[in-house]
C-alpha cells in the first residue's frame, strides 16, 4: 500500500495563498517577500519560494535552484531599496533556529527603506 502525505500547511502557506494577512514587500511569479512579525532588525524581511520545500535540508537535484533564487531576489530587492547593508540568513532545522517549516531567507538590514 502507498500512503502519500499532503505537505503539511504552515503560516507561509496562508501568506503565499492570501489566507492571512501580510506586509509584502516584493513578489514576483517565482517568490514572495514580506515583513518578520518579530523583526531582529530594523528591516527583517522573509523571502520564500511560491513554490513548496520545506527546509534547506528537503533540496533535491530539481529544487537545488531555490536558494539560490532567494538570494538573487533579496540582492534584487536591496538594490531597488538602495540598501547598501544586510545580512542573509537560512535556519536549517529545529536545532538550528527554523520555527516554519517552509524554505525561507531572513533579509536583516539596520537600515530603513
Amino acid at each position: 500500500m502507498i500512503i502519500f502525505l499532503m505537505e503539511e500547511r504552515t503560516i507561509f502557506h496562508r501568506i503565499r495563498d492570501r489566507e492571512v494577512p501580510a506586509d509584502i514587500v516584493f513578489e514576483d511569479a517565482e517568490v514572495l517577500a514580506f515583513r518578520d512579525i518579530l523583526p531582529k532588525a530594523r528591516t527583517h524581511i522573509l523571502f520564500i519560494p511560491k513554490y513548496f520545500v520545506a527546509s534547506l535540508t528537503d533540496i533535491t537535484p530539481e529544487t537545488a535552484h531555490l536558494p539560490g533564487l532567494l538570494i538573487l531576489k533579496a540582492q534584487q530587492f536591496a538594490k531597488e531599496k538602495s540598501l547598501t547593508g544586510y545580512k542573509l540568513l537560512f535556519h536549517v532545522g529545529k536545532a538550528g533556529g527554523q520555527e516554519v517549516f517552509y524554505l525561507h531567507l531572513h533579509f536583516l538590514s539596520d537600515q530603513e527603506f
